[in-house]
């Protein structure tokens, strides 16, 4: 059954300048595809318009169907139910999704008591529980600190936790091992394969590097300048990609080979 289907999709900047155009994909349950491209290509603003979140000045047209939610043109109120329930975003910096005011217990309790009406002890217990799935170690002292008391690793998982409280059908990462280093980036992408999988969850995974998309989706789609260049499974894009811009992304992808063997191997 289809999750999420984008259909025709346009954004336009206040200036009238094209940055997405015409753009159409869908991603059914438990399905998982990656979106690639350089900087500029339309990735992220995707991602934002699936959601609702596009900066107010642009203008979108075509449509963006949720859940049987019709994203674009739709009311606040409307875009916050399906927040967090039906679909949820990790973005690629913590330190600006979080609040850096508020303890992270209670930013993730937050949402999860709005969701299920929890309170007290249920809702602190589930907090904890939230942080230690994410393989937090000490849940009770990080619910307990400030984002700019704990590291970017943590605080990545700690988005992550936030995200995925509310179990929602579709988790959004948009470039969110980036900012991290090479070595906690791959812990970062396994916690992310490992939890999608067991929760059967779909995934839209953004990213501008082909060999982390190759680790954790099954289908990519290629933007180049706000459109779709080419879209396939994960081994015939990298294996036999169509169109000269992919063949370029493959060639420049790190770790390609290694990335191609964890693929075989699962």
């Amino acid at each position: 059954m289809t999750l999420l289907d984008v259909s025709g999709l346009s954004v336009r900047a206040a200036d009238g300048r094209p940055l997405v155009a015409d753009l159409s994909f869908s991603v059914a349950g438990g399905e998982r595809l990656g979106v690639i491209g350089e900087s500029g290509s339309g990735k992220s603003l995707t991602t934002l318009a699936v959601l609702g979140l596009l900066p107010a000045g642009m203008t979108v047209t075509g449509s963006v169907v949720l859940a049987g939610t019709e994203i674009v043109g739709a009311p606040e109120k409307r875009l916050t139910a399906v927040r967090g329930r039906d679909a949820a975003v990790v973005f690629q910096e913590p330190l600006t999704a979080l609040d850096p005011l508020m303890r992270v217990g209670r930013q993730i309790a937050g949402p999860l008591a709005r969701r299920t009406g929890w309170k007290g002890s249920r809702l602190r217990r589930a907090t904890f529980d939230a942080l230690a799935q994410v393989r937090l170690p000490e849940p009770e002292r990080i619910a307990s600190a400030f984002p700019h008391e704990i590291s970017g690793g943590q605080r990545q998982r700690v988005a992550l936790a936030a995200a995925l409280a509310c179990e929602p059908a579709l988790l959004i990462a948009d470039e969110p091992t980036t900012a991290l280093d090479v070595s906690v980036q791959a812990e970062m992408l396994d916690l992310i394969d490992t939890l999608v999988r067991e929760r059967e969850m779909a995934v839209l995974f953004v990213s501008h590097d082909l060999a982390v998309v190759a680790k954790v989706t099954d289908r990519v789609l290629v933007m180049k300048d706000g459109r779709a260049v080419e879209e396939g499974g994960v081994q015939d894009i990298v294996g036999a990609p169509r169109e000269q811009y992919t063949r370029d992304l493959v060639a420049s992808a790190r770790t390609l080979e290694s990335a191609l063997d964890l693929r075989s191997t699962q």
